[in-house]
């Protein structure tokens, strides 16, 4: 299994938030674990730039040659960008889940309050492996 990026905060759906401490953006992703456990991601269905999304709730979701998985927004706010390239090249999750592979960025309508730190992280994937 693939490193969990200490500076970085989790979900217990697998999602990764990175730039939580630079202001009111922040990138998210599926991590490593999750990548690994669809196998080859081969399309994915991004939110739209502008749409509102609630933590917790379906905003996208990821084919693989195994499933379909549902995207959850870990935070409360507003998509302002989507990584088209995923359109493109859908791979990008599995070879790059915390780089190239990112999805989403979302500017922040309130502080996040559910989210795991890379230990706790690192624990919920031991105890589901």
């Amino acid at each position: 299994m693939s490193s969990i990026p200490d500076e970085l905060s989790y979900t217990k759906e697998h999602e990764w938030v990175a730039g939580l401490d630079d202001g009111r953006i922040v990138t998210i992703g599926i991590t490593a674990f999750a990548a690994e456990a669809l196998g080859d991601v081969v399309y994915v269905q991004l939110p739209e730039a502008g749409a509102a999304v609630a933590a917790g709730d379906s905003c996208g979701e990821v084919e693989s040659t195994k499933s379909v998985s549902d995207i959850f927004a870990p935070v409360n706010g507003e998509i302002v960008e989507v990584n088209t390239a995923l359109v493109d090249d859908p791979s990008l999750v599995n070879s790059d889940p915390y780089g190239e592979g990112w999805m989403f960025r979302v500017r922040l309508e309130t502080d996040p309050d559910d989210l795991l730190s890379a230990e706790e992280y690192t624990a919920l994937t031991q105890s589901q492996t």
